[in-house]
């Protein structure tokens, strides 16, 4: 034990987390949001109950809007791993047609993410949920439990939360409820990029900078995707790359020179600015992130 590393250690934690909560629950599902966090989470899984398949199906709520190289690598990596992935849109969003440039972040977030969410829940009857959030991601991630409990609608409590010791688990539900579980909570932005490049899992392209279209959207660089961001913005190309990956016109990409994991690393180790400076979601209401989670946003 005393020769493991700290990434060892936070991966036993994680794989303990999993197998725990899958070994309670009677109908588990992972969410699947593409990003780096969960490309870790899904690798950490796999590695749990290797040489096994998931016991488990994957879950991707589809906003629409996600970048077109997310949705790529979405269905690759769901081939790849032989994955029972579910791919779920709100119908009455699309039907509605909720966009962000239209509607704006708030409602586009509740519609599109925190209620397909919920509607995706309901219809599948899942009763544990595990998520890639992180505590040092958002300061209301941080109140967050690793198991932490959902009423019948999905919202959270956060002034009403069960006590939780080291790794001593409630995983106890009440009818209708359910949980949402988090095995990354203890990991930090640099451990994860540590842990990619050491395990060498596949993540996105849009983590690695290169010339890409963009233009200034209130002062958010917003990519290019495709032709659906509105003509008044002027484009340039630029060196840039993600730090999180979202709904294209709602992710901001920062300048950068960082084109392979390791520069990634060293540009993170000298950086100084918040991981979710870019992402307008965060900062779209006062209390964004909180009142969203307690809505049940993720």
């Amino acid at each position: 034990m005393n020769d493991m590393s700290y990434l060892d250690r936070l991966e036993a934690e994680s794989i303990h987390i999993i197998r725990e909560a899958a070994a309670e629950a009677e109908k588990p599902v992972m969410l699947y949001s593409i990003g780096k966090d969960s490309s870790v989470m899904l690798h950490l899984a796999m590695k749990a109950f290797h040489p096994a398949k998931l016991p488990f199906p994957v879950m991707h709520v589809d906003t629409g809007w996600k970048f077109r190289e997310m949705i790529t690598f979405r269905d690759e990596t769901a081939k790849r791993l032989g994955l029972d992935l579910i791919v779920y849109k709100n119908p009455e969003g699309e039907e509605q047609e909720i966009n962000p440039f239209t509607h704006g972040s708030r409602i586009h977030t509740d519609v599109m993410k925190t209620d397909a969410l919920k509607q995706a829940l309901n219809l599948h009857g899942f009763d544990m949920i595990f998520g890639g959030a992180r505590r040092d991601e958002e300061k209301s991630r941080a109140k967050e439990r690793i198991f932490s409990y959902r009423d019948t609608n999905h919202r959270w409590d956060p002034k009403n939360q069960r006590p939780e010791l080291w790794t001593h688990y409630n995983t106890k539900l009440n009818r209708g409820g359910s949980l949402r579980v988090f095995p990354l909570s203890n990991w930090t932005e640099l451990d994860v990029w540590f842990y990619i490049l050491r395990e060498n899992i596949p993540v996105v392209p849009l983590y690695l900078a290169k010339q890409r279209p963009v233009a200034d959207v209130d002062g958010v660089l917003i990519m290019a995707d495709d032709d659906r961001l509105p003509e008044k913005y002027e484009i340039t190309m630029q060196s840039v790359r993600f730090r999180t990956l979202g709904c294209y016109p709602l992710t901001g990409a920062v300048p950068s020179e960082a084109s392979t994991l390791e520069q990634v690393i060293e540009e993170m180790m000298m950086s100084s600015m918040s991981e979710r400076q870019g992402r307008v979601i965060d900062f779209d209401q006062s209390g964004a992130m909180e009142k969203k989670k307690t809505e049940g946003y993720f």
